[in-house]
């Protein structure tokens, strides 16, 4: 389908959830905004998300981060107890010199990370979201170490396609959740993409149990499930296939992040003759994001069949948020960290809006006469593809056009 409908019983929860406290989102070129439109922006959510405020979609029973800190010390989920092992895959292996093991006493263990990161350290912003819900579970700078730096300490030699890898999961091995990546992935960075991560701080803060502490993977340009959580074992392995959890509930595992918008702020109901602000945030994917637009369609009017993603419909521009003088979070200085991976050492995006990220944007709606409207939004990626184009398939990405109802009353 090419539309998603925000019903009001979703919608409303969802903008108290996610709208923060007035200034939160606060915008370089506020004072270039209409000043209603202006009041709206300042009243967004803060671009950078604390931990607390992440949506949790992990999984578990029970879920790893309610354990007791008494047993969660006793499994390896503080950085204290934490230990990864790096092995062969026993079915089809990767030949190794030295696997990471507990048996042999050789694991991987958080002081051994934390030398690592002395030298081999990045940093980058990304997004968090699900392959199929429509709206961010939290926007961060993720801090961590190549995954390569630890893989090259176990000498692989020949025989290595891919390689998996999988959390915590209460020793049952039906609850298991595993993602993999191919090794070219993990050993190289194309496109000028950030390396994938072992992930120990968030916002520069240790990354909490709730956020997949003491580590999880972060894959910069993948969605949440590529993003294990509590991270205890990485596999190597000869396989020439994905053979991740994610792919047998019929989900595509390899797309990267979506280009696409979604409305944040929209009034139930406004007065005639009056111009109605909202808001609304766009998930930055590999294509980047060159615009976002707003569509106002009265409830009556028809639309052809032969257009069901709206191409003609008469789209508007609406204002893509500059970057923000306040990212919403305790960073030191209240500056993004120098060698922070897409901002000069400033704490200036080089780019904005930044792939892989989020961006925020506002518009204004014209008066309209009384009645019941629909409003929409979509994206525009920087190769001109507008959503839901030019992966359409939910199960790639969610990237429906999103739309609301609004009544105008007289």
């Amino acid at each position: 389908m090419a539309s998603s409908k925000l019903t009001r019983r979703e919608f409303i929860p969802a903008a108290a959830a996610l709208v923060g406290a007035a200034g939160g989102g606060e915008v370089a070129a506020a004072a270039e905004l209409p000043r209603e439109l202006a009041a709206a922006a300042a009243r967004m959510e803060p671009y950078l998300f604390p931990q607390s405020r992440f949506q949790d979609v992990s999984r578990g029973n029970p879920i790893p981060h309610r354990l007791s800190e008494e047993r969660r010390r006793e499994v390896g989920l503080t950085r204290e107890s934490w230990q990864l092992e790096v092995i062969p895959d026993s079915a089809n292996p990767a030949t190794l010199a030295r696997p990471l093991t507990r048996t042999q006493g050789t694991a991987f263990n958080f002081d051994a990370l934390m030398k690592l990161a002395e030298k081999h350290a990045v940093r980058f912003p990304k997004v968090m979201t699900c392959l199929n819900i429509g709206c961010p579970l939290g926007m961060g700078i993720w801090e961590g170490v190549p995954l390569r730096e630890v893989l090259w300490l176990t000498q692989p030699k020949e025989n290595l396609r891919r390689v998996f890898y999988y959390g915590y999961h209460n020793d049952d091995p039906k609850q298991m959740f595993r993602s993999s990546l191919p090794i070219s992935r993990v050993f190289e960075d194309p496109f000028d993409l950030p390396p994938v991560i072992l992930c120990y701080k968030l916002n520069g803060e240790w990354l909490e149990p709730q956020r997949g502490g003491p580590v999880r993977v972060v894959v910069p340009e993948a969605y949440g499930f590529k993003n294990i959580k509590w991270l205890s074992h990485v596999v190597l392995t000869n396989l020439f296939y994905a053979n991740d959890t994610y792919g047998e509930q019929n989900n595509d595992v390899d797309s990267p992040l979506k280009t696409f918008a979604g409305l944040l702020d929209v009034p139930a109901s406004a007065k005639a003759g009056t111009s109605i602000p909202i808001t609304g945030w766009a998930q930055c994917g590999l294509g980047g994001l060159s615009r976002v637009q707003t569509w106002v369609r009265p409830v009556n009017q028809p639309w052809p069949d032969e257009d069901p993603t709206f191409i003609g419909a008469p789209w508007v521009d609406a204002h893509v948020l500059s970057p923000p003088t306040s990212w919403g979070v305790d960073l030191p200085g209240g500056r993004i960290p120098p060698g922070t991976h897409g901002f000069h050492d400033s704490g200036a995006p080089k780019q904005w809006p930044m792939r892989l990220t989020k961006a925020q944007w506002a518009a204004l709606l014209p008066p309209l006469p009384p009645g019941e409207y629909t409003i929409y939004c979509r994206a525009i990626d920087e190769k001109g593809h507008a959503q839901p184009m030019p992966r359409p398939f939910r199960k790639s990405g969610h990237a429906a056009i999103q739309f609301t109802r609004l009544v105008v009353t007289a």
